[in-house]
């Protein structure tokens, strides 16, 4: 598998990755509070089944955790990901649940 470099394209408010012309991104808000809200992710259908949508998750939570940042999943996928991934809730808010 390829090791994409992950972009935090703050601009955008987005984590990203280039890829041959396509963009696979999580789409975020950041508070002043250091809680970031991840809320849409989209991978272009041409680069679906590549295992790319986890691998930019991966890399999203491992540059939360870097920052320190308050966790708070509102998009499905990363939701569904922490859930199979349960050693990343140390990052969500306290007082949130994924199911």
């Amino acid at each position: 598998m390829t090791d994409y470099k992950l972009i935090n394209n703050e601009n955008s408010r987005r984590y990203e990755f280039q890829i041959d012309g396509f963009i696979p991104k999580i789409e975020y808000i950041l508070s002043e509070n250091g809680e970031i809200y991840l809320t849409h992710t989209e991978v272009p259908p041409a680069l679906e089944g590549k295992d790319i949508a986890s691998q930019l998750v991966l890399k999203v939570l491992q540059d939360i955790e870097h920052k320190n940042l308050k966790l708070v999943p509102l998009c499905p996928f990363i939701a569904g990901y922490i859930q199979k991934h349960p050693e990343w809730k140390k990052l969500i808010m306290r007082g949130v649940r994924v199911e």
